[in-house]
């Protein structure tokens, strides 16, 4: 099972994250797009980076809005895992 960071390790990490915000032991961001379309060809991209982490995001879809939520579920809380997925997503356009 994957180790489960401190507090003093999640602040650190989150100062480097535009835009997330750590909530109750997830990492959440929403992004905000012109219409539904880009909201979904947005998502598609988060195909790969999940794929190839094997750890894969809470998607919530609200026409032009998509909020994305990490946190490893059999941890309970946060992970390293959870930060180097948001790193990949936070490089997507």
């Amino acid at each position: 099972m994957a180790q489960l960071l401190t507090e003093v390790e999640i602040q650190e990490q989150a100062k480097l994250l535009f835009g997330w915000t750590v909530e109750n032991s997830k990492l959440e961001i929403t992004r905000t797009f012109q219409d539904f379309i880009q909201a979904i060809e947005f998502v598609n991209k988060l195909v790969e980076p999940a794929e190839s982490a094997a750890h894969h995001p809470d998607i919530e879809i609200s026409y032009n809005k998509v909020k994305i939520i990490l946190t490893t579920h059999d941890a309970g809380g946060l992970t390293q895992t959870d930060f180097d997925v948001a790193y990949a997503i936070s490089r997507i356009n």
